[in-house]
């Protein structure tokens, strides 16, 4: 029997992955909760063996309460459930010991093959998260850039606008535009394309 804990502030979400992992006859649910202090509070009673972590949560961050379930119990699997895609998160969560990272699209038999997956030492991903992974290691490591500046560059380069990078990273649509200063500044460019043009050159994205 795989013990399972639920951390995600949506109710709708939550109950709906209660619901579904319930429904398995070597699954349970040992706990389910809208934040990571009440998680946290409950560990060594829930006694998880898989964590489904929410990242965007109420008080705590995932990433954080990440770090933290993995002091309090080394041994158990987290699989971080989230609709962020960006790369910067992805590195922090799993820096921070998670064991795999789906998105939420994810259907319902690929969440029920995840949490046995990582029960048996592997590591679930989305294929797009997977594809990140890989690519960061095609990547330049001597890279000037920050993850997130990278980040940013990639999207320009896909043709996205400056308001559409910002709605993609959660940020400030000048908070992009400091990036991207930052950015001119390093691959000592004036221009946007000149700027990804070196970047693809020296596989810095």
């Amino acid at each position: 029997m795989i013990n399972v804990v639920i951390v995600e502030d949506n109710e709708i979400v939550r109950e709906g992955f209660s619901f579904l992992i319930k429904g398995e006859e070597n699954l349970r649910v040992t706990g389910a909760y809208g934040n990571a202090e009440a998680a946290l509070k409950r560990v060594s009673l829930d006694e998880p063996d898989v964590v489904l972590m929410d990242l965007e949560l109420p008080g705590m961050h995932g990433v954080e309460a990440i770090e933290k379930l993995k002091r309090i119990r080394p041994e158990v699997n987290i699989i971080v459930i989230t609709v962020h895609e960006n790369s910067d998160l992805v590195f922090r969560a799993l820096c921070a010991g998670a064991s795999g990272y789906m998105t939420k699209s994810a259907d319902h038999a690929r969440l029920l093959e995840a949490i046995r997956e990582t029960q048996n030492g592997g590591a679930p991903m989305s294929s797009n998260i997977a594809r990140m992974v890989v690519e960061s290691f095609q990547k330049n490591h001597d890279s000037p850039l920050t993850p997130r500046e990278t980040e940013v560059l990639s999207l320009l380069a896909k043709g996205k606008s400056y308001s559409v990078v910002a709605d993609d990273l959660f940020v400030h649509r000048e908070t992009v535009k400091s990036h991207i200063k930052n950015i001119y500044y390093k691959l000592n460019v004036n221009c946007k394309a000149d700027a990804i043009e070196i970047a693809l050159k020296n596989r810095l994205i």
